[in-house]
């Protein structure tokens, strides 16, 4: 008799710890919602649809994607940011969201410390500068000769204040000494096409965000602000190499942010899965196709990338004098 009230009794504790065992570990327990504040068709937009797609089909579960850009991103971030805090719904972030908007804003909307959790991080990506592809300037050192002659007039157009491609060309202005005409834009597609125009002068951008307008013939890549030149894309000098200034360098990444306070179970789960997305053949076709690096780290590796950004990007913004105005 005893034995066997041992026995029922032992498998009732096993039933009733199964299931919070099971809840434990699973992740999603539905619907899973990524709110971007990049518009559709842009080069983050692609791959976070892209990775979204490779989660649905680890998960069986629905994984959206929803674009909602405008107001330096602080819509979309907001929204992730007042979500139940249990990992389902994420944002996309570039460096300019949570290392230069905390010392360029007088405020924002949300602190990166206490509200946003980094989840992981997608890739990095190094800038180019592009000019219209029947322009006069066909080289780094002419564009900086035309702004040296011409100051003021001289103008370059940026997706929006404070992004990593604003700095970058204030910061291009003041390793040359010139002074240039800054033109934000809202949608990087207006940009490039202002760009290929003539109407702007040129633009510090990715091969993602210009590929189209590159392909089309109507922009051209003049100089890649980095130390050495892309293995993907070897026929683009660098910076120095195109007449520029030496140690020239200027470069992006974008991650994937939830709510603080999800669970580090749920968090670490995504950061799993999305590692093993990165390492799918054809995401790293796609990526080096945009000139993207994917670079699957730990959530505590991207806090700290984001820390150390921080420092380094707020050192910029005093240097540079750039300003959210």
């Amino acid at each position: 008799m005893k034995a066997n009230f041992f026995r029922i009794a032992m498998a009732a504790i096993t039933l009733a710890i199964a299931p919070a065992v099971l809840a434990q570990g699973a992740f999603p327990t539905k619907p899973v919602k990524f709110t971007s504040p990049y518009p559709s068709g842009s080069g983050p937009d692609v791959v976070t649809r892209l990775i979204a797609d490779k989660l649905a089909r680890y998960w069986n579960q629905t994984v959206t994607v929803e674009a909602r850009p405008g107001a330096n991103g602080f819509i979309a971030i907001e929204a992730v940011k007042r979500a139940t805090p249990d990992a389902h719904e994420l944002t996309v972030v570039d460096n300019g969201h949570v290392a230069i908007f905390p010392h360029l804003f007088k405020k924002i909307p949300y602190d990166v410390e206490k509200d946003l959790a980094p989840v992981a991080l997608v890739y990095r990506t190094d800038f180019l500068v592009a000019v219209a592809a029947g322009g006069t300037i066909k080289t780094v050192g002419e564009l900086i000769a035309a702004a040296k002659a011409n100051p003021g007039k001289v103008s370059y157009g940026t997706p929006f204040v404070g992004s990593p491609s604003h700095l970058g060309s204030a910061l291009l202005e003041l390793m040359t000494g010139t002074q240039m005409l800054h033109v934000p834009f809202k949608e990087t597609s207006q940009m490039v096409a202002s760009v290929a125009s003539g109407d702007v002068t040129w633009t510090l951008s990715t091969i993602a965000t210009t590929g189209p307008m590159v392909r089309a013939g109507k922009v051209k890549l003049i100089g890649l602000a980095a130390k050495n030149r892309l293995a993907s894309h070897p026929d683009i000098p660098t910076v120095l190499e195109s007449g520029g200034p030496a140690d020239y360098e200027v470069n992006g990444w974008v991650a994937f942010l939830t709510a603080r306070g999800a669970p580090a179970e749920s968090i670490n789960a995504i950061n799993r899965d999305v590692g093993r997305a990165l390492g799918e053949p054809d995401v790293r076709e796609r990526f080096a196709a945009f000139g993207f690096l994917p670079i699957p780290t730990s959530p505590q590796a991207l806090t700290e990338l984001i820390r150390s950004d921080s420092k380094k990007f707020g050192d910029l913004v005093r240097r540079t004098g750039a300003s959210s105005d």
